[in-house]
């Protein structure tokens, strides 16, 4: 077999993902993240791949994958491996994480186990603050089934009234009950999760009625589901129909207690319309992902990691503009060392400035309370021309896209809705000013979005630079997805679909020649997951022809690995942390004039052939030897990275046996961000400037 399945590759990931919870040397509240981060996960995982793979088997398709396994072996061989999965998320959890917790102050308790005056306070609380929040859903067998939520913890139970007679209730909680009920003890915190007081207090609604079993569920739907744009007369319309859609596709997951009654099992599966290959069991609480709110719990400081902070970038001044910093020289950022700020403050003072004209920006993915939207509308409320791309396919952001797009439409920005057809992943802002009657152009081009939440927890790049070339480039770019023409062919940037694919089988087919020639020729990259058949088939070549591949791939890899034939000189290592390894950059040796570019793009037939990207070759000399050093340094991580075995799995890589022989990735690109930011702090402090005289002196 010439290639490993993507969805087992994926598991593989997150197996790794969960590996950093199991690490003993972690503190403890950082070990329950990474096991919240494993199941939120394993949710988007059924949502889209499951729910793929389910399609096609509903549709009869037997189409085999690039491993050549069909829908159905490869649903069988999910299964496995989840089910393992679980148990190791749930030992971890009963044998490591609580008994430790409970040893520094964290108990987790059964209600059962509470005394009478805890039980008497939930109680109250929950009558107070909680049961007026709820709503049941009745379910008679003669009726309609009732409309259960997804990825909701849901109690169901079942009553007999004073007749004898039986009927089984639905609840889900909801989001803003919170999943846990806190008690003090002494200096201990205590925490029950919320589905136990609802089951141990829910008599109180059920008057003259007793509950005779009660449990907890949760399901996933199929989240695949796309607009077909050839028949979207409104885009926009039609994605508000997909996001309703998705409240009732198909269900792909059920997760249940293992010790479940038989009944309430099959009531669930009767409404839900589960089937046995659905249900997963589970020897704990569900939803692990909630657990995550208990990683930040207050006054618990030395359970967590020690707080790295993002650093101004040395490049900007706070009282030089952006533009001419900009103007000056070439700036690359890589986030969350660098913080993000610079971006912001660049949007904003276009926003405010007066010889700025135009704003043209593509937006995949925002924040919460972006201040990008809002930097965006002050331009517009100012008079400057403001276009936005906002692409409503961005998956499970489509309904904060939707309201980002009515915000800025209200307040006067030329809104375009993504290009049919084609998800627009580009991370590109273009701003226009006049300097002097001329108008020159400022860019920023990135590896992730424009997001200030993830910008401080996902590791990206950022190069902003004023070049001509790049400026002609970033014109003609949005001049074709605003006008709906075909993308030009551009002479700096390299946009997907129609030259990225092209120009990286030209690169990786070059190193190829040069090896056969005798020549020395190398290959690095950096991407989240590669499964391009093109491109790994153009991998193998050039390693048979003796070029040395370096791939540092922190998701899918379907390349196998370690193959005398195909693969003896590729490594693949992956580098799991406490930031999220997101950005794209690649290098190619080409005889010496090494060439660096950095991508919004991952090695993938849908960002490749189905997306519009953008990689940018980086020209500035300093920001090449920086971002070849951040990649060369992932190959010496020794505390974070893992090797890909020829499996698909994952061997931890073993630490160094000397002093100062251990090498982390994360930790040393943050020790040189603040290193920089003390350097040019005592640059500032022990610059002379001259004193000009005045009329005083």
């Amino acid at each position: 077999m010439e290639y490993i399945n993507r969805e087992l590759s994926w598991l593989e990931f997150n197996q790794r993902v969960l590996s950093e919870a199991q690490r003993e040397e972690l503190p403890l509240l950082e070990r329950l993240k990474f096991l919240a981060i494993t199941t939120t996960n394993l949710d988007e995982f059924f949502q889209v791949r499951v729910g793929s793979l389910t399609a096609q088997i509903n549709t009869g398709s037997r189409k085999k994958g690039i491993a050549g396994m069909s829908p159905d072996q490869q649903l069988k061989a999910i299964r496995k491996r989840v089910e393992k999965m679980y148990l190791d998320c749930y030992s971890l959890y009963f044998d490591e994480l609580t008994p430790k917790l409970a040893e520094d102050g964290i108990k987790f308790s059964r209600y059962a186990y509470l005394n009478h005056q805890q039980k008497s306070e939930l109680s109250n609380r929950f009558q107070d603050a909680v049961l007026p929040l709820l709503t049941p859903l009745g379910y008679l067998t003669d009726e309609g089934a009732p409309i259960i939520p997804a990825l909701n913890l849901i109690v169901t139970l079942s009553l007999k009234n004073e007749e004898g007679e039986s009927r089984i209730i639905f609840i889900p909680i909801p989001e803003i009950v919170g999943r846990f009920m806190h008690l003090t003890d002494q200096k201990s915190e205590i925490i029950i999760c919320i589905e136990e007081v609802i089951a141990e207090n829910i008599g109180l609604i059920f008057e003259n009625e007793e509950v005779s079993e009660v449990s907890g569920f949760r399901i996933t739907r199929n989240g695949d589901i796309a607009v077909q744009e050839e028949d979207a007369l409104d885009l926009a319309g039609e994605m508000e129909e997909i996001l309703i859609e998705r409240q009732f596709s198909n269900i792909v997951r059920l997760e249940i207690p293992d010790d479940m009654p038989h009944d309430l099992l099959s009531a669930i599966c009767t409404v839900t319309e589960a089937k046995a290959d659905h249900v997963y069991k589970v020897s704990g609480p569900l939803n692990l992902n909630d657990y995550m709110q208990l990683a930040f719990l207050p006054g618990y400081d030395d359970l967590r990691d020690a707080e790295w902070t993002p650093q101004p970038a040395p490049a900007f001044q706070n009282d030089q503009s952006m533009f001419e910093t900009i103007a000056e020289q070439d700036v690359l950022l890589y986030h969350p060392y660098e913080s993000f700020e610079p971006v912001i403050r660049l949007i904003e003072e276009a926003a405010s400035d007066p010889y700025t004209l135009a704003i043209k920006q593509v937006l995949y993915r925002t924040a919460k309370n972006s201040r990008i939207i809002n930097a965006l509308i002050k331009a517009a409320d100012n008079g400057k021309q403001v276009t936005v791309l906002v692409e409503l396919k961005a998956r499970f952001d489509e309904a904060r896209n939707l309201q980002r797009a009515d915000e800025l439409q209200r307040a006067g920005v030329q809104i375009v809705y993504g290009v049919r057809n084609l998800k627009t992943h580009a991370k590109i802002l273009l701003i226009i000013r006049n300097e002097n009657g001329k108008l020159k152009r400022y860019m920023h081009l990135g590896t992730g979005n424009y997001n200030e939440s993830t910008s401080k927890i996902y590791t990206d790049a950022s190069y902003l630079t004023a070049r001509d070339s790049y400026g002609n480039d970033a014109s003609a770019f949005f001049n074709a997805i605003t006008g709906r023409s075909k993308l030009p062919t551009l002479k700096k940037l390299i946009p997907a679909p129609t030259q990225m694919k092209r120009t990286l089988i030209e690169k990786i087919r070059s190193e190829a020649k040069r090896a056969k020639s005798g020549e020395s020729a190398r290959i690095i990259a950096k991407v989240n997951s590669l499964q391009d058949l093109d491109i790994i088939d153009e991998l193998y070549k050039a390693s048979e022809a003796g070029v040395k591949i370096q791939l540092n791939i922190r998701g899918i890899c379907c390349l196998k690995t370690q193959d005398k034939k195909l693969s003896k000189n590729i490594e693949v290592v992956s580098v799991i942390d406490r930031y999220l390894e997101h950005a794209r950059i690649i290098y190619f040796h080409q005889g010496g004039d090494q060439e660096i570019y950095i991508a919004s793009a991952d090695w993938m037939t849908r960002n490749l052939e189905k997306r519009v990207e953008l990689m940018i070759p980086i020209q500035d000399k300093a920001a090449k030897k920086r971002l070849l050093d951040i990649l060369n340094l992932a190959f010496d991580d020794n505390c974070n990275a893992h090797i890909i075995q020829s499996d698909g799995s994952s061997k931890r890589k073993p630490k160094g046996k000397g002093k100062g022989s251990n090498i982390r990735l994360q930790q040393t690109l943050q020790a040189a961000a603040e290193k920089a930011t003390k350097v040019e702090a005592f640059k500032q402090t022990t610059t002379f400037e001259p004193h000009t005289p005045t009329e005083l002196d």
